[in-house]
């Protein structure tokens, strides 16, 4: 069974950091690459960064390379996206999104989690 339950979202100020997190399931962490993909009020769903099974392939979008970083917790089949220097621009609803390898296009993935809201504000 695909499990995927995103957590950790929350409003923060400009140049702070967070950590959003998918808790999957053995049998989801085992079997799928791993995405996450935000999607702000009015924009279309965009990819973010993405880890592949081993947790040893990593790609990331252009606008969060160098200030995100995507790893994953293998023992407790958790994801977790380490945002650093945080701007309004990343304000959106972060989604997890399992796909059978990695790709950067929100219809390749097959499964989705709820999403967990993240605000940037000053």
């Amino acid at each position: 069974q695909v499990q995927l339950k995103e957590s950790g979202g929350g409003l923060v100020k400009p140049g702070d950091s967070l950590r959003v997190s998918c808790l999957t399931s053995e049998y989801t962490s085992k079997r799928y690459t791993l995405g996450w993909f935000r999607q702000a009020p009015g924009k279309e769903r965009e990819f973010v960064a993405a880890i592949s099974r081993s947790g040893g392939s990593t790609d990331y979008a252009d606008s969060v390379q160098g200030r995100f970083f995507i790893s994953k917790d293998i023992a407790k089949y958790t994801v977790h996206l380490q945002m650093n220097s945080l701007k309004p621009e990343d304000t959106a609803v972060y989604l997890c999104a399992a796909n059978d390898a990695i790709s950067l296009f929100d219809h390749e993935y097959d499964y989705w989690g709820q999403g967990t809201q993240v605000t940037v504000s000053s």
